[in-house]
Formats: C-alpha cells, sequence, structure tokens
C-alpha cells in the first residue's frame, strides 16, 4: 500500500495528493505519426462492430422467443434482463480488453465527454466517433448478414421511442438514464442498416440525450468533483 505521507529529503513531511495530468492540446498533429494512435482508433472500430453483432442478436432472438404468432410467450427467451446482461457483459468484456489500448470509449457520448473534459484532442475524438459509428455498421450489417429474416422481422435492434411516450419523455430519459439509446452509435449503426423513417424520425433523440448527458457528467466531474472552480479562485487569490 502507498504511503500517504512520504518524507522528503530535507526531512519534511508531505501529504500526497492527486494531481490530475495535463489537459490534452486541442488539436495535436503529432497524434497522427505515431501508430498507437491508429492502433486505438481500430480498437475503437473492432470493439463497436463486435458490440453491435452480440447485442442486436440478442434482441432479435430475444423477440423471436417470445412472439406469440409462433407459440412464443412472455417467460420464453433471455427475458430482458438477459439483454440487459449482454449489453452490460458485453461492455465489461471489451472495455476491459481495449482500455490499455484506446482507453474503452467504444460510445461517441463518453469520447464527447472526455473531449470536454480536455483528456483526449478535437482529432482523436473525431476519429474515434467515425471508428465507433463504422464499427456500429458494420456489426448490423454483419448481424442482418446471418439473420436477415428474423432481422427484418423484429426490427433489427434499432431504437425508437415506443408507442405511448412523446419525444419529450424520451429526451428526458436519455440525458438522465439514457435507456437503451445510452450508445449514439450503436442507435445509428442499427438506424443505417434498418433504415426506416420511423426510426431516422427518433434518431437525433438518441445522440441529443446521451451527449447532454455527458455534457451535464463532465461539468460534474470537473467543477464539483474535482473541484476546478475552487481551485482556480484560489490560484488567483494567490497570485493577487
Amino acid at each position: 500500500m502507498a504511503k500517504d505521507i512520504e518524507v522528503q529529503e530535507q526531512g519534511e513531511y508531505s501529504a500526497k495528493d492527486y494531481q490530475d495530468p495535463p489537459p490534452a492540446p486541442l488539436f495535436d498533429p503529432e497524434e497522427l505519426t505515431q501508430w498507437s494512435f491508429y492502433r486505438a482508433i481500430i480498437a475503437e472500430f473492432i470493439a463497436t462492430l463486435l458490440f453491435l453483432y452480440v447485442t442486436v442478436l440478442t434482441i432479435i432472438g430475444y423477440k423471436h422467443q417470445t412472439d406469440k404468432t409462433i407459440g412464443g410467450t412472455d417467460c420464453d427467451g433471455v427475458g430482458i434482463l438477459g439483454i440487459a446482461w449482454a449489453f452490460g457483459g458485453m461492455i465489461f468484456i471489451l472495455v476491459y480488453c481495449t482500455a490499455g489500448i484506446s482507453g474503452g470509449h467504444i460510445n461517441p457520448a463518453v469520447t464527447f465527454g472526455l473531449f470536454l473534459g480536455r483528456k483526449v484532442s478535437l482529432i482523436r475524438a473525431f476519429l474515434y466517433m467515425v471508428a465507433q459509428c463504422a464499427g456500429a455498421i458494420c456489426g448490423t450489417g454483419l448481424a442482418k448478414g446471418f439473420q436477415k429474416a428474423y432481422y427484418n422481422r423484429y426490427g433489427g435492434g434499432a431504437n425508437s421511442v415506443a408507442d405511448g411516450y412523446s419525444k419529450g419523455t424520451a429526451l428526458g430519459a436519455e440525458i438522465i438514464v439514457t435507456g437503451t439509446g445510452i450508445n449514439p452509435a450503436r442507435s445509428f449503426g442499427a438506424a443505417v442498416i434498418y433504415n426506416e423513417d420511423k426510426i431516422w424520425d427518433d434518431q437525433w433523440i438518441f445522440w441529443v440525450g446521451p451527449f447532454l448527458g455527458a455534457l451535464a457528467a463532465a461539468i460534474y466531474h470537473q467543477y464539483i468533483l474535482r473541484a476546478a472552480a475552487i481551485k482556480a479562485l484560489g490560484s488567483f487569490r494567490s497570485n493577487n
């Protein structure tokens, strides 16, 4: 266990305190010359591809097993909890595998929040989002390729506002809890492959909601948890 108090060469005691790493530059052209940068983008692409492939097929499989027109019941299949385990389990595994390579974002909203917190550069954030969306499209495309009949019959795992709920209610849920659309790339990939008007009409909700949630989380972390505003005020007073 690391000691909370360390002895300096002068024999004085100094309490350790966590120091934030320096903020990432807004533009960092040097990243473009590093193989680790492109390896991170590839990791984000593959991780999002696998995430969409497994989760979309899980949703389609559940809908098929509970389809009452073919004798299914609500008790058949993995259930809503099983779908949640598929999503959560895949995120757990993929973040574990890619955290040391790309940071394990696998989500444009996560990347956006980290960009706002100055943890990644604009170039990295943009290319991460492109890789995530491309991976989502490819993962959903693979799911459709292997199970085309079930994919078309059961909605392709695409997100839309459920009947009986307004778009305002859905947007509020996306901001606070985010629901099944916690990942904008997941919603986008399924929408591109399924490609129906209702899905596209609701698509903005699954981008605006998570991005506003990421903005709120970044502000909370930066100015409340890390107390950046108080530190900045203290620094200003000490300089004057």
